[in-house]
């Protein structure tokens, strides 16, 4: 008569043990399961009403065409100007050559650089002129400070703040982007000889300065700064 040893029946025993526990954790088959999640199901499906949308789909922008600008693109140029307008055209015709170009943006930068050029002009500051204006403008600008300094005159100004500045005209010439401001101004000046007698201006009174510039920046250099390239002094 055959018979088990002890460790034989000891494996069996933890064999069965282990499957009845197994199977209380895991639970039987009933054919009822939901299957695995098969998320290419809904676009195989024939049944559109019942098919549903996997949740962790997310719907990529249609692609646009070679040279087809984005939707927004001119979104801010659209807000600052009157579509269809001339300034408009002119803008937008800046941001296709500098996509970095924004209309406000450049507003803003153009009144820092107003207060900066009047300023170094009043001073004679020539290395700040230097790096803020065209070479015409500049010489122009050094030429009347060099006469002032050869009469031993002085200015004494004092800039209060800028009251408006906005865009009159933009366009675009061969390569180079030309926006032109109308700013008004108000400015303390007094022009003094060299007794420190006031010889032009008042050193009491804030006047109103009007002043259409122009600035300009090549789009095809790396360098981002503008440039004055033209003033006028309005009446």
């Amino acid at each position: 008569m055959g018979f088990f040893d002890f460790g034989t029946i000891f494996f069996l025993i933890a064999a069965v043990v282990i499957f009845f526990q197994l199977r209380n954790v895991l639970g039987r088959r009933t054919g009822n399961e939901r299957p695995p999640f098969d998320p290419y199901s809904t676009a195989r499906s024939g049944d559109k009403d019942t098919a549903q949308k996997p949740e962790n789909v997310v719907s990529l922008p249609r692609k646009r065409a070679p040279g087809e600008p984005a939707a927004d693109t001119y979104a801010a140029i659209d807000a600052f100007a009157k579509p269809d307008s001339d300034l408009n055209k002119g803008l937008r015709a800046i941001k296709d050559n500098d996509p970095s170009f924004e209309p406000k943006s450049f507003v803003d930068g153009a009144k820092m650089a107003y207060e900066m050029i009047v300023m170094a002009y009043a001073d004679g500051d020539r290395k700040t002129l230097k790096n803020l204006l065209s070479r015409d403008v500049y010489e122009g600008f050094v030429a009347a400070i060099g006469e002032r300094e050869a009469r031993a005159e002085k200015i004494q100004s004092s800039f209060v703040g800028i009251e408006k500045a906005d865009i009159v005209s933009a366009e675009m010439k061969g390569g180079e982007a030309h926006v032109t401001l109308r700013i008004v101004s108000e400015l303390i000046s007094a022009t003094r000889d060299k007794a420190g007698a006031v010889i032009d201006g008042d050193p009491e009174t804030v006047a109103e300065v009007k002043d259409v510039w122009t600035f300009a920046r090549d789009t095809r250099s790396r360098d981002p700064n503008w440039k004055l390239v033209a003033t006028e002094e309005e009446d």
